[in-house]
């Protein structure tokens, strides 16, 4: 039996300094002020071992090299020792805007300690579940049991009512690997509650909260990008790699959910996508805000191990939903070939003016190809609990059939068939 909500009973810590624009998932890769640095060291493994003795590590990608933290003084000593190989790890970002909040109360912004109102939504199932689910009258969702969708992004607040009874995993990726599975997975930004919201929301104790694509799936809430929405790909790698090992460990199917980007292809995200991809795992990552122009969209979501995700928006043109003018665009000259390369957007999915849970407890509206991947993400959990003998393969291959008998080719204007704004289309439950 459901519990009875209560308001205004939760207390939250609450530092939001919410700096964000229009779109939702991509910012291009900036360094924060070089008083340390965090830096890739490849070589020889015995240069690779003084290295370590002398400085530490935070996280060893074997081959690759591993990564520290050094101070200035530490990085201009590390570029003369001509034994080893030395880079600057890229940072990764997020890039949204709240746009409205139905309580009243704002979305926090430069805010500190207050009382969270545990208020209701003002629209139960939002435009874009109600899409995803072809039923403009649905008034609840189900569907996602046992299967694990890893929200990899500004953390979770664990306790909101619509998410607590989903949580399963809490981690904090941007401290140190020895302190990440610390059971903290604070989101004090905004980005990631929402996000997490559209993929799995239950409606709460009593049923009249807000819902999610998959509401029975279990939630794993992986803090990879710090309170200014922004992080470091080896982090960001180190999640990855860990989110496929707990599926292995438990025997799960997992979904990896990331609305996080950059414009560069870095090599340990890309070996870590490609890693979850051959452990089992299915790989969702945001497109990227960078249209309407073509070849924009940002990594992950480029990788072909990843399904990139377009957003589209709830106004229609010749019937069928419009691509959004800030969805990123894959190579148009791979338009109806239905085959997905690198750079390529693979389906798309609601993105703009998305409806959800707001680290306050309340709700409130986001945009972005970042609102558009916890869609696909949701969706992929539901159709896997009821199939789950498919492997990610498997699964991804009924996405894009799926994505095929929904064409919203006509609101893009773009040739029938695989094409650069929407991919195969918007996959759908029904």
């Amino acid at each position: 039996m459901k519990k009875k909500r209560i308001l205004g009973s939760a207390v939250l810590s609450l530092a939001m300094g919410v700096s964000m624009f229009a779109t939702g998932a991509f910012g291009a890769g900036v360094q924060e002020s070089q008083d340390t640095y965090r830096v890739l060291i490849k070589g020889p493994s015995a240069e690779q071992a003084k290295v370590k003795e002398q400085y530490g590590k935070r996280w060893d990608f074997g081959k690759q090299g591993f990564t520290t933290e050094v101070n200035s003084k530490q990085y201009q000593a590390l570029l003369k020792n001509k034994n080893i190989e030395i880079s600057q790890v890229e940072q990764y970002t997020i890039d949204a805007r709240v746009e409205g909040n139905d309580n009243g109360k704002g979305n926090g912004k430069n805010k500190g300690d207050y009382t969270a109102q545990a208020s209701y939504p003002s629209d139960q199932t939002p435009w874009g579940i109600q899409a995803i689910y072809n039923d403009n009258y649905i008034q609840s969702t189900s569907g996602g049991d046992g299967i694990k969708v890893a929200v990899l992004d500004t953390g979770i607040n664990r306790n909101h009512i619509d998410l607590t009874d989903n949580v399963e995993q809490c981690k904090d990726f941007t401290q140190s690997y020895s302190s990440m599975v610390n059971g903290s997975c604070t989101d004090r930004q905004g980005h990631g509650t929402h996000v997490a919201g559209t993929a799995v929301a239950n409606g709460g104790y009593d049923g009249a909260g807000v819902y999610g694509v998959a509401p029975d799936a279990e939630l794993w809430g992986y803090k990879v990008l710090g309170d200014n929405g922004s992080g470091y790909s080896d982090d960001i790698a180190g999640a990855i790699r860990h989110a496929a090992d707990e599926g292995v460990r438990t025997g799960s199917k997992v979904v990896i959910s990331m609305s996080l980007g950059s414009s560069g292809k870095d090599s340990m995200i890309a070996s870590a996508v490609d890693y979850a991809y051959s452990k089992g795992a299915l790989v969702v990552a945001a497109a990227g805000n960078s249209g309407p122009s073509s070849n924009t969209i940002g990594y992950p979501g480029a990788l072909t191990n990843a399904i990139a995700v377009a957003s589209l928006d709830n106004t229609f043109v010749n019937g069928t939903h419009k691509v959004s003018d800030f969805s990123s665009r894959g190579n148009p000259y791979t338009d109806g070939d239905y085959y997905i390369q690198e750079k390529d957007v693979e389906v798309a999915a609601p993105g703009g003016g998305i409806y959800s849970t707001a680290v306050d407890g309340n709700y409130t509206t986001m945009s972005g190809t970042s609102m558009a991947t916890p869609h696909i993400s949701g969706l992929a959990a539901k159709l896997w609990s009821s199939n789950k003998y498919w492997s990610n393969s498997q699964l991804r291959a009924e996405i894009q059939r799926r994505a095929k008998l929904y064409d919203i080719k006509g609101g893009t204007g773009a040739a029938t068939g695989d094409d650069y704004a929407s991919g195969f289309g918007f996959p759908r439950v029904r």
